[in-house]
């Protein structure tokens, strides 16, 4: 009974650390917002977005990978208590789809 009770802690704690950015889906952004730029302009968002993205998931495999670490040693993902990333990492997912969008409705690519 007691290594079901173990297992059952363990299992939980695990299932709470910070999430991979592969996992985290896209916050809605609508495209509309972009309608207006030029080609040149979306594609200079797009480079700004990406960069955005690449910074907040570097940020989020580090939570994810410290909650790793923390939860094999003392059993409490660290980002329980200094937080994560996947905010950010979901706005700016959004950002480049939505930049995407409206490259596309403009015949950018």
């Amino acid at each position: 009974m007691y290594k079901i009770k173990f297992v059952f802690i363990i299992m939980l704690f695990i299932s709470s650390c910070a999430s991979r950015p592969s996992s985290i889906a896209a916050s809605y952004v609508s495209h509309e917002k972009y309608m207006d730029y030029s080609c040149s302009q979306l594609a200079t968002k797009m480079g700004d977005a990406r960069g955005e993205l690449k910074k907040y998931s570097d940020m989020q495999n580090s939570k994810a990978n410290m909650d790793a670490g923390t939860v094999f040693f003392v059993l409490i993902p660290a980002s329980k208590l200094s937080g994560d990333h996947e905010g950010d990492v979901a706005k700016w997912k959004g950002e480049v789809e939505a930049i995407n969008t409206a490259q596309e409705k403009l015949k950018c690519k």
